[in-house]
């Protein structure tokens, strides 16, 4: 395997790692996270299993975000009627990852004790947006999914087909780390990781794929049979065998799962992209963002003189004088 330029084996610590194998014409990303990750989880304090669904929505909006070639943003966020209603993940690029959820901590106890539970059965019928914001002077791009039983992973899949229409293979691992605390008990941490392969050929007719499931077409419809290009089921084939704790095992650099997929084909590695625990609020922010309540609202606030504003991403707690932002 080829590395261009060479990388230490901790280059994909919270790090999005660009890799490219040319004899398949495939582009990818990898990353694992840890400190980052265990950073921007830490100062929510989430049930489980909701920082185990945020930590696959992180990872993925890694991946997603580091492939930005401009100065913008990424937002992934999802809305739902499940336990979790609201998932938010902002990339700010070149580096800034911040995250949230909403939930309803009974309902995700409920779902969690289920048997064969997985983190996206928090998610119930809904929808996930995939926001692309370039800056004032071009036009915000949104890419929209239907939620109903779709995991992250499939919803990433079906977002690249519709909207992107690039064959596109994601995977997601995020474990629970448990470690014996100084004064007794466990101290827990997470581990997180992903892998994202696309097929890039130079000529468009190999890029063709299946069609997506027909959906609500009348009855005996079916989706038309088309051959894929043999190099993207071989590369394909090859990332469905990641498994979960292969991309979460922290003495397994990137370079080693890169070798174990494509060391037959050759893969080269790329300037690995490090990632921020980094919010995009501020003071100024939060009084443009209070311009927008109402007037009855305002009224209130300039009465009650000082007001407490919390940053649901960071948790950081602003304080402003209602009398200040809103002077005539």
């Amino acid at each position: 395997m080829t590395n261009t330029p060479a990388q230490p084996v901790s280059a994909g610590v919270d790090a999005v790692v660009p890799f490219a194998v040319e004899a398949l014409d495939v582009r990818g990303r990898v990353i694992n996270m840890g400190p980052v990750l265990n950073s921007m989880l830490a100062r929510h304090q989430y049930p489980a299993p909701v920082n185990k669904l945020l930590s696959e929505a992180i990872v993925l909006t890694a991946m997603l975000g580091s492939t930005l070639k401009f100065e913008g943003r990424l937002t992934l966020q999802a809305q739902s009627d499940g336990a979790v209603s609201m998932l938010v993940v902002d990339f700010n690029a070149p580096d800034g990852l911040r995250a949230m959820a909403q939930f309803n901590t009974e309902k995700v106890a409920e779902v969690s004790a289920k048997e064969g539970f997985k983190p996206d059965d928090l998610l119930g019928k809904g929808h996930l947006a995939f926001t692309i914001d370039q800056g004032v002077h071009t036009s915000r791009y949104q890419g929209i999914v239907v939620l109903d039983g779709t995991t992250l992973e499939e919803a990433a899949h079906e977002y690249f087909q519709k909207s992107e229409q690039i064959p596109t293979l994601v995977r997601l691992g995020v474990a629970e780390m448990l470690t014996k605390a100084d004064e007794g008990g466990a101290d827990h941490s997470w581990l997180a990781g992903g892998i994202m392969v696309q097929f890039l050929p130079q000529s468009e007719d190999r890029i063709k794929q299946a069609d997506i499931h027909p959906g609500d077409a009348p009855e005996g419809h079916e989706a038309h049979p088309l051959s894929e290009d043999d190099a993207w089921v071989e590369a394909r084939s090859l990332v469905e065998t990641v498994k979960d704790d292969e991309l979460i095992d922290p003495n397994l650099s990137v370079e080693g799962l890169l070798y174990r997929l494509f060391h037959e084909r050759g893969a080269s590695v790329y300037t690995a992209q490090p990632m921020a625990d980094k919010c995009s609020c501020s003071q100024e922010k939060i009084s443009t963002m209070m311009q927008n309540f109402s007037e009855a609202d305002k009224t209130e606030m300039k009465a009650e003189g000082l007001v407490h504003i919390k940053c649901d991403f960071c948790s950081k707690d602003y304080e402003l004088n209602a009398n200040e932002v809103f002077k005539d």
